[in-house]
């Protein structure tokens, strides 16, 4: 088949881009489109010509694979096409129905109008790849929205409803079937000779992109956007647009482009991208494993993280069940799930009427019984083994044959718990984040006994719920929490010899962190990281620093208690003299001759335990491929993404420095310190993490 099919609709010529699965703008298609505008602008029965996509999407954009390689660049380019577009003389209308972003946006941006189907949406992600729309998308979107809109939309990569789109002026209307009326408007114009409105010319929106409007804007997003490179060009580029001639806006907007386009951080963006794909794809589980249709929900334990489960059911359409056996406990969590819906609707994240389905959709109830209709049971009760064992054991009882019975634990053993049931082939670890109905990771966490059936499941589910699920295997910690226990014991063993909090914290928030280590313990809660600490047994020649425990005797909970590894004023962080006094008091007690610290090495020795315990996690089969790894610690912890993630990163920092850093630790640090056996053979060869690749399932360690 032809990448866009031609034919006329009368004196219409109707151009569709038929290039499954997501019509991307790659070569095939920008050669065949410009055949077609050069076909109907030259044939006198044309009046107008319309622009539309097949299979329900107009185009996804660029091919990503072809940005990486150059062939982007191949004749005819998105831009010659564009400028073909611009010099038809007769009428040219998009009709959009379902998706048009990046480039397919780009290319119906310069169309002279735009119908869009009600149910589409529009969009400029570039920036979640590093980029920033290459082929006129911040000059022209400038043009017709404004320099608010473009900032705000640009800058975010979010995708605008027809709705919004409609009363931004990037589409001119909507219609229910919109290839029919952008047929009829095609006529309309160029029956009664409409003015071709073409966006490069418009300029009285330009006007409102005033100097104070691009100063807020960048003090705005100053820590979100953070040493990225993409949002600062994107600012800079439409700046340009209300600043400069037109020529001179276009051609700087293509500089831009070229710069992010060859930048380390595009290329780690992209790798994320097909990261998080990948990560979908279970070896051992068949083909035709039919994941099991999740009707119904419920949910153990109405606290923080059950609360947050809950509301990701409901928010995803799926009626949900949420136990709690004291009535008081009960309704104090359906308290904070109505606070929390209420402060989405006040904040304008959801409207009203959204908020009030999805909280219908949440039952309370204190009986066991209650949760035998639901097809999956998410336990997210305390952190304890024993109690978790007796909840399942409850619960095998009253549960559907059917049911999946999944546990939130963050360290504990799948199996130890799916063994206090009759069915551990239907038990698996569901490891969300908090807040549980924000954050996007789901570690799922495969037992020795899950099935296929579920294991598909949960992964599928995870994506009806708006997550990104990766697959675990079963070990302490799984992989996220088992290698983060390197990262925080080793920011503590550097405060001992001479860093500071505030040092500490510093250097991992100028390496793209959101907060250093130090004041994610105060969020989190420095007690409840003593009691998970307090529950793992180290190595005979391994130690604990006693900072920690001196924090939380000393009651300096964190943020809660209004004083941690810092002072707070509301969530305003303030250095304490008193807790760097309490930190040299233990380093005099331990012997420890403090020093100052390069902030170089607080990285390294903050970052390549982390990844050499990775290594050993993808040696060992717990992880199936280290961009899984990548992808958890991106999405569940705050990993830079335009870093790529710790595997990617150290594959391009070299793998060999941090061998050498683990061999200079590992005397004083104990035997887990000593480089990885897979580091070793990878960093000899001058190999990378690809090489170590596993097809094998996912096991339990040791």
């Amino acid at each position: 088949m032809p990448a866009v099919s031609y034919r006329l609709e009368s004196e219409v010529a109707v151009l569709s881009i038929a290039h499954p699965p997501v019509n991307a703008l790659s070569l095939p298609v920008r050669t065949a489109l410009m055949e077609g505008l050069t076909r109907a602008s030259a044939d006198a029965a044309v009046a107008a010509i319309v622009l539309t996509g097949t299979g329900g999407t107009f185009s996804s954009g660029a091919d990503i694979h072809e940005i990486g390689s150059g062939a982007a660049l191949t004749s005819p380019t998105l831009r010659e096409l564009q400028s073909e577009m611009e010099a038809t003389p007769k009428p040219l209308v998009a009709a959009i129905d379902g998706i048009a972003f990046g480039g397919g946006l780009e290319i119906a941006l310069t169309c002279h109008w735009r119908i869009g189907s009600r149910s589409a949406r529009v969009g400029l992600p570039e920036v979640k790849l590093g980029l920033l729309p290459g082929a006129g998308g911040t000059q022209r979107f400038t043009r017709l929205a404004g320099p608010a809109a473009a900032l705000e939309a640009i800058t975010s990569g979010a995708a605008l409803g027809a709705e919004r789109a409609l009363e931004l002026g990037v589409l001119d209307a909507v219609a229910d079937d919109a290839l029919a009326a952008a047929i009829d408007f095609a006529r309309q114009a160029a029956r009664e000779r409409l003015s071709l409105r073409v966006a490069r010319g418009l300029d009285e929106r330009l006007r409102e992109g005033t100097p104070e409007l691009f100063s807020e804007f960048r003090r705005r997003i100053a820590a979100k956007a953070r040493g990225q490179l993409a949002p600062a060009r994107i600012i800079d580029s439409i700046e340009a647009a209300c600043t400069l001639p037109a020529e001179e806006a276009f051609r700087l907007e293509r500089q831009y482009f070229l710069e992010c386009r060859d930048s380390p951080q595009r290329r780690a963006l992209t790798h994320v991208f097909f990261a998080e794909r990948e990560a979908r794809r279970i070896p051992g589980i068949p083909a035709d494993t039919e994941p099991l249709p999740i009707r119904q929900a419920a949910v153990i334990g109405a606290g923080t993280m059950g609360g947050g489960i809950a509301m990701s059911f409901a928010n995803a359409g799926i009626p949900v069940a949420l136990l709690e056996v004291s009535p008081e406990a009960l309704e104090r969590g359906l308290q904070v799930i109505r606070r929390n819906y209420a402060a989405s609707v006040n904040r304008g994240s959801l409207d009203a009427t959204r908020a009030d389905a999805a909280l219908a959709r949440i039952h309370g109830v204190s009986d066991y019984a209650a949760l035998a209709g639901a097809d999956i049971v998410i336990e997210a009760v305390f952190e304890d083994l024993n109690v978790k064992r007796e909840v399942f054991a409850r619960l095998d009882k009253v549960a559907a044959p059917h049911a999946i019975l999944a546990t939130n634990t963050s360290t504990l053993d799948i199996d130890l718990i799916g063994a206090a049931t009759s069915r551990p082939g239907q038990v698996v670890g569901t490891h969300f984040f908090s807040p549980a109905n924000v954050m996007k990771l789901l570690e799922n966490v495969r037992g020795r006994e899950s099935s296929a059936q579920t294991i598909a499941t949960v992964m599928a589910l995870g994506r009806t719920l708006g997550k990104i699920p990766v697959l675990a295997g079963n070990c302490d910690g799984f992989i996220g929490n088992r290698m983060l226990m390197f990262y925080g014991s080793e920011a503590e063993f550097l405060l001992e010899e001479g860093a500071t909090p505030e040092q500490i914290d510093r250097v991992m928030e100028g390496f793209g962190f959101a907060m250093g280590p130090l004041a994610v313990r105060d969020l989190a809660g420095n007690d409840v990281g003593f009691l998970i600490r307090k529950g793992r047994r180290l190595p005979a020649d391994e130690r604990w620093s006693p900072i920690l425990e001196r924090i939380v005797a000393a009651g300096r909970l964190g943020q809660k208690s209004g004083k941690g590894f810092y002072r707070y004023e509301g969530r305003t962080r303030i250095v304490d003299p008193e807790v760097n006094a309490l930190i040299e008091g233990v380093s005099r007690e331990l012997g420890i001759r403090r020093r100052s610290i390069p902030d170089e090495e607080i990285l390294e020795r903050l970052l390549h335990p982390l990844i050499n315990e990775g290594a050993r996690i993808l040696d060992e089969g717990i992880a199936i491929r280290a961009s899984d790894i990548d992808v958890v610690y991106v999405y569940g912890y705050g990993f830079p993404a335009y870093k790529g993630g710790p595997m990617f990163w150290a594959e391009q920092s070299g793998l060999a420095r941090v061998v050498e850093t683990m061999r200079r630790l590992a005397p004083t640090h104990g035997a887990r310190w000593r480089p990885a056996p897979l580091l070793e053979r990878l960093s000899a060869g001058n190999l990378g993490f690809g090489a170590a690749r596993s097809d094998a399932n996912p096991g339990k360690c040791g």
